[in-house]
């Protein structure tokens, strides 16, 4: 994270601000061109404006950029859903992160992306026209990690966390991963049997394995180094743990009823945050403040008095009545 911080002290400014916004004008302007294609019959995407390293390396070095326009639905009833949930997704790890950082995760997808389709075409000759779904994976999955129990209907009626939404796709990506090298193994030592077990009957195969492996890589590397910080306090364990063994019941309770959480304070009431340090912001609960890492205070509106909480606890804490 000192690195990362480095960075944005120094290149900061040139960070876009509400990047997600020009993200999704992007994934409708390619909507758009698919629309053109069913009129039309000519698909301008895949013959201008697609990854296909083939074509780059004959001069069509734009697509470099204009790949990333693939939206990430292609069917007229899910695509404004689609488009109003990576939108969410974007903008709340944005106010999380802040620009500078969302801006180089989104970004280090983007290249990764490039970079794993180049390998593959060097490699094995292939030009695989990786849109933005690995871009989008990456998105999710950080939202996933960030806000593990936010609440989504999974095909508009089921209820169901995010974070098991995202341990799903994880096992997805690395049985892919993992099946896909099993495959190449299988094909180069001529074991016909697997090969036709994992290839043909799963769908295994290397191409999409290797840009799997490395187009997620940003996932790994940005999630690792921004997730470190300095070691819990006694107090924060015996909260972390008082929570997780809560009895808990919806989620739309616990966000707008925090009482429903136990914790192991005698007497919240009594409890009175003071800023030692010459520190602006407190965590009412941990007591962590802005000098213990890169992290959000806001203000409880159902508190009564100032009592301020970082992200963690915002919304997991004791009403103070």
């Amino acid at each position: 994270m000192n690195f990362m911080r480095k960075l944005e002290r120094k290149y900061g400014k040139y960070a876009i601000p509400n990047l997600m916004n020009y993200i999704i004008v992007l994934y409708i302007i390619g909507y758009v061109l698919y629309i053109s294609k069913q009129v039309t019959g000519v698909d301008l995407y895949s013959t201008f404006l697609s990854l296909n390293f083939r074509m780059i390396m004959r001069g069509q070095v734009w697509r470099l950029v204009t790949y990333i326009i693939q939206p990430p639905s292609t069917s007229i009833i899910f695509i404004f859903f689609a488009l109003y949930f990576y939108y969410m997704i974007g903008t709340s790890l944005e106010r999380l992160w802040g620009s500078f950082k969302f801006n180089v995760y989104f970004f280090s997808g983007v290249i990764l992306n490039i970079i794993a389709a180049l390998i593959i075409y060097l490699i094995w000759g292939v030009s695989m026209d990786l849109n933005t779904y690995f871009i989008n994976l990456a998105l999710f999955m950080a939202f996933a990690v960030e806000f593990p129990d936010m609440e989504v209907l999974l095909f508009y009626i089921i209820p169901i966390k995010v974070k098991w939404l995202g341990i799903l796709d994880a096992i997805f990506l690395v049985a892919q991963i993992i099946g896909g090298y099993a495959a190449l193994i299988a094909y180069n030592t001529d074991n016909s049997v697997l090969f036709m077990r994992l290839y043909l009957n799963f769908g295994f195969e290397w191409f999409s394995a290797t840009a799997a492996l490395i187009a997620m890589l940003n996932f790994f590397i940005f999630m690792i180094l921004y997730k470190k910080g300095p070691a819990k306090s006694k107090t924060q364990k015996n909260f972390r743990k008082a929570t997780k063994n809560s009895n808990r019941t919806s989620f739309n309770e616990r966000f707008y009823n925090a009482n429903s959480e136990k914790t192991n304070w005698e007497d919240a009431n009594s409890y009175r945050p003071i800023n030692p340090g010459g520190a602006r912001h407190r965590c009412a609960i941990c007591g962590r403040t802005e000098k213990d890492g890169d992290l959000i205070f806001r203000y409880c509106s159902k508190c009564n008095g100032n009592y301020e909480y970082c992200q963690d606890h915002l919304y997991t804490h004791v009403h103070v009545k």
